[in-house]
C-alpha cells in the first residue's frame, strides 16, 4: 500500500473515532485505538517530511546553491550527493 493511502485511512479512522466521541463517546478500547491512530499518523508524517527536506536542493535568485550544510551532509551520507 502506498503511503499516502495508508495515511489516509488512518486520516479516515481517527476522523471517524473524532465523530463518534462527539456524538455518544468512545469506549476504552476505541480511545486507545484513537491514541494509536495519532501516534502512527505522526510518526508517518514526520518520516515523509524528513525525507522530503533530505531529498531537496535549494537555490537563490542567481541560481547559486544555498542549501543548508546540515542538509548537504545527510545527502551524501545517503548517497543523493557526488559533489
Amino acid at each position: 500500500m502506498a503511503e499516502s493511502e495508508e495515511q489516509d485511512k488512518l486520516l479516515k479512522r481517527i476522523n471517524e473515532l473524532a465523530h463518534k466521541n462527539k456524538k455518544e463517546g468512545l469506549t476504552e478500547a476505541e480511545t486507545r485505538e484513537r491514541e494509536r491512530l495519532r501516534r502512527e499518523y505522526i510518526k508517518n508524517f514526520r518520516e515523509a517530511m524528513r525525507s522530503n527536506i533530505e531529498m531537496m536542493r535549494i537555490f537563490n535568485k542567481e541560481g547559486k546553491e544555498v542549501t543548508p550544510e546540515k542538509v548537504r551532509e545527510i545527502q551524501h551520507k545517503k548517497g543523493l550527493r557526488d559533489d
